[in-house]
């Protein structure tokens, strides 16, 4: 009988497949890995005849001696999980991730050839369940390393919320010296299409070629493995769940495009910062957790403007259009007296809006203007989920300029002026 990580021919009434059985708990089908990279279930209902061509044996871990070179720059790789770094292990059955410089230069040799490597495993978890304390522990490690001297900072990051983590260390880090890129990837690195190779290989690229200094993400710029981009931290949002270029720049364009095969960047932005040897990283990594995000919708139920007035100091509203909600007639107007008396007695409420492409503005409309003048912050171009960790930094950093701070570029998360050509760029 076949077992994990045989290398197999399987007959069955309607084809014929050849590759390695992958362990399959979740349905009876036989799962195979073809030589594509891609998986193929097959209902053993169908199969006519298994041949067992190789079977599988578990050898011991062959380890890639990692030796310093003086002249090369020095990367910290530091990990938090996801799949950039891991792949299917068929005598467990389960996914394995390689967080040491060995097991990283074995996946991506070119790393070796550009850079010294060093590895920290910081977390290791999916990236719907990262939370505050995941960003601060983040932060401290750039940190450490930034002081250690390396020349920058790669962080693997689940794609998820990748685009939080980017806003909360872009805030956190009120002062850096070197580039800190996190990188994803949409396919796994055992898959055949995986985006994994390229988006750390271009991200390694960047650190080595460039003078560029800040926070930012590496990710597919095309479909296609020809270029990867550089988009500022507080402006990346995922806008699609599976393409390898679901990335993109919101209000903005990318900072720069890196070509895989040529490794020839392309600066699309001249204002960016830039490296200083005898500049230190300062950080403010606190984040107040007594902050929320409400999305609001067309029959909201005034219970939960109520509940979010209740249970958080400050939240950001998800708002319609220009930053449109329903406090104008019937039953919503108690929505605008709940926001109205929140406000007075303090609390924190900043406006963006569902549309993820331009800006709200408090003057446009009669009802914007009602908003704005019993407090709620408009916030310009950003999209929420910045608005939300820009907010929630703030409050615990900055408790007493929030309503100044909020509304005023930091972190280059306000842009001035969109460009007709950024909309989907």
């Amino acid at each position: 009988m076949a077992k994990a990580g045989d290398r197999v021919k399987v007959v069955s009434v309607d084809e014929t497949y050849e590759g390695v059985v992958v362990p399959n708990e979740e349905t009876k089908n036989l799962v195979l890995k073809l030589d594509s990279g891609y998986n193929v279930g097959i209902e053993r209902s169908k199969i006519k005849k298994i041949e067992v061509l190789k079977a599988y044996k578990a050898g011991k871990k062959k380890e890639i001696p990692v030796k310093h070179d003086k002249n090369k720059p020095t990367i910290g790789v530091l990990h938090t999980g996801g799949t950039i770094a891991s792949k299917v292990d068929y005598e467990t059955g389960g996914v394995i991730a390689h967080f040491t410089a060995e097991d990283l230069i074995a996946m991506v040799p070119e790393l070796a050839e550009m850079a010294n490597i060093k590895t920290e495993l910081v977390a290791n978890m999916m990236s719907e369940d990262m939370n505050f304390a995941e960003h601060q522990k983040i932060a401290d490690a750039v940190e450490k390393y930034a002081k250690k001297g390396v020349d920058g900072i790669i962080i693997g990051h689940g794609t998820d919320t990748l685009a939080y983590t980017s806003a909360a260390l872009s805030f956190m880090f009120e002062k850096i010296n070197i580039p800190v890129l996190i990188v994803g990837s949409q396919r796994s690195s055992d898959r055949g299409s995986t985006d994994a190779i390229s988006n750390l290989i271009c991200a390694a690229t960047f650190i080595v070629k460039t003078d560029f200094a800040g926070v930012a993400i590496c990710m597919h710029y095309t479909a296609n493995d020809d270029k990867c981009a550089i988009i500022a931290g507080t402006k990346a949002r995922k806008l699609h769940t599976s393409r390898r270029d679901a990335f993109k720049a919101v209000n903005d364009s990318p900072i720069a495009l890196i070509d895989y095969k040529t490794r020839n960047i392309e600066f699309l932005k001249k204002d960016y910062a830039k490296r200083n040897k005898k500049g230190k990283a300062e950080s403010k990594t606190k984040m107040n957790s007594d902050v929320g995000l409400l999305k609001t919708y067309p029959n909201m139920k005034t219970e939960l403007f109520d509940f979010f007035t209740k249970k958080y100091k400050a939240f950001v509203i998800e708002g319609t259009g220009l930053g449109h909600a329903p406090t104008n007639l019937g039953v919503n107007l108690k929505n605008y007296e709940i926001l109205k008396d929140y406000i007075k007695k303090g609390g924190i409420v900043a406006i963006t809006s569902q549309c993820v492409f331009g800006r709200v503005h408090p003057n446009v409309y009669t009802n914007l203007r009602r908003l704005s003048d019993i407090g709620c912050i408009f916030c310009e171009d950003m999209f929420a989920e910045t608005a939300y960790i820009k907010l929630a930094w703030l409050m615990a950093n900055y408790p007493t300029k929030v309503k100044e701070l909020m509304g005023k570029n930091l972190r280059g998360e306000i842009t001035p002026r969109t460009m007709p050509e950024e909309f989907l760029e």
